[in-house]
């Protein structure tokens, strides 16, 4: 199969326990964009917290993309365009920050190149500064400060207790919003409808290509809807077992080159 696009989750999958590209793998992805291949960046991770390693990869020279917000945006890095984005409505912010409020646990959002968070004391929004390379901010009054529609809110805390606040969290947001943990002390809420798959579907039909045409990489529960809808979907060797288990290929771990040795063996062979 010839294949011309390839979507690739960030943490665990592209990059390494250090949050860096491996020299094997970064050499890779360089020559398949000069193949004409497309690569796609697809993240939990707001854009701005994305573009770095778009940098990084010269996507905006070879016209590639980043798939941010989980699915919640799309946006040709060639151009600026966001061709698509999904918001959560002005008038669901309160309910979720409520909410937080209600099971005492912290939350945060995006605005602009900012993280925004009721306390830039907690753990886990400084564990989301750093993954994004973003800048945490403290705003006192959140409700009356987020009046403008976001792309998700992070309801932070350790990760058993998120475990009992995920279900409760749901059943009062309703079927309209997507509630789910992408890590054990981060609960996500977004628009419903929002996943990579779903995303990926937009942008291959944007690109008039067809979904047997793209691999898609990744090691987390997130990744799942998208290795089974790839072409060929791959799961890292340090992927959680229904990824590996959905998987068509399971490739090396992330720390060993895992994305370098696919593109080697799928699109450069």
């Amino acid at each position: 199969m010839d294949y011309k696009i390839i979507v690739l989750d960030l943490d665990g999958t592209l990059t390494n326990r250090d949050k860096v590209i491996t020299p094997r793998t970064k050499e890779a992805l360089m020559k398949a964009q000069e193949a004409g291949k497309i690569v796609v960046l697809a993240s939990g991770r707001p854009t701005a917290g994305v573009e770095p390693l778009a940098k990084e990869l010269d996507l905006a020279r070879f016209g590639s993309y980043i798939l941010s917000y989980n699915g919640g945006m799309i946006t040709n890095c060639k151009t600026g365009e966001v061709i698509f984005s999904s918001l959560l409505p002005v008038e669901s912010n309160k309910k979720i920050m409520d909410l937080a409020k209600e099971y005492g646990v912290d939350f945060l959002t995006y605005e602009g190149e900012e993280i925004i968070t009721n306390n830039d004391q907690c753990v886990y929004a400084h564990k989301e500064s750093k993954i994004n390379h973003l800048p945490l901010r403290q705003v006192d009054n959140m409700e009356e400060h987020v009046n403008f529609p976001v792309a998700k809110f992070l309801l932070l805390d350790d990760g058993d207790y998120l475990a009992t606040v995920e279900p409760k969290v749901k059943a009062a947001m309703g079927k309209n919003f997507a509630v789910y943990r992408s890590e054990p002390y981060f609960l996500e809420v977004l628009p419903k409808g929002i996943d990579k798959a779903q995303s990926l579907e937009r942008l291959l039909q944007h690109l008039g290509m067809t979904k047997e045409e793209m691999i898609a990489c990744g090691d987390g529960y997130n990744d799942l809807t998208m290795i089974q809808y790839a072409g060929l979907g791959v799961a890292m060797e340090n992927a959680v077992l229904p990824v590996r288990k959905a998987a068509d290929y399971i490739t090396a771990s992330n720390n060993d080159d895992g994305v370098g040795l696919v593109v080697e063996k799928f699109m450069l062979a």
